[in-house]
């Protein structure tokens, strides 16, 4: 899906390893958050954590270099969790994160999930304001893999 000439939303593909790796890293350290097992396994082999069990992976570009990324994972009720969204700071502001959410719920439709999930932490502001603005609302705790997870979110497809 193409913005403009300079960003686009694309496929993951095994030459965005490391710029997954290191976004993922980044935006994880930026929080004060420390990387956890989950984080582990999806930072360190997305194709196998993520890929593989029928999820995807979108990155942002811009001329061509990846400032930021998502991931779109299958649940068990037949809905698709976001996860590991982030922009690049110098890539902030030109509206990257809305479309990867476009992108997932783009995906979710094409594959006839009700809903989309995340979980985030109440520290990530301009995360959870754009999550609002985007048609997410709240639910009730749930268990989580994460400590930082404090906020529990869905948006009805």
């Amino acid at each position: 899906m193409t913005l403009n000439s300079a960003l686009k939303i694309v496929p993951y593909r095994p030459a965005h390893r490391a710029d997954w790796q290191a976004l993922n890293a980044a935006w994880l350290a930026a929080g004060g958050f420390t990387v956890e097992a989950k984080d582990r396994k999806a930072i360190d082999d997305p194709e196998g954590a993520i890929l593989a069990i029928g999820g995807h992976i979108f990155i942002a570009e811009r001329d061509g270099a990846a400032v930021g990324c998502c991931a779109l994972l299958p649940m068990a009720d037949g809905g698709r969790e976001v996860a590991k969204m982030t922009v690049a700071p110098e890539a902030r502001g030109l509206g990257l994160a809305r479309r990867l959410l476009e992108a997932c719920e783009a995906q979710a439709r094409t594959v006839g999930a009700h809903r989309l999930y995340l979980e985030t932490s109440s520290t990530l502001a301009p995360a959870r304001a754009l999550y609002d603005r985007f048609g997410f609302t709240p639910l009730p705790p749930a268990p989580s893999p994460y400590v930082r997870c404090d906020v529990w979110m869905e948006k009805r497809l």
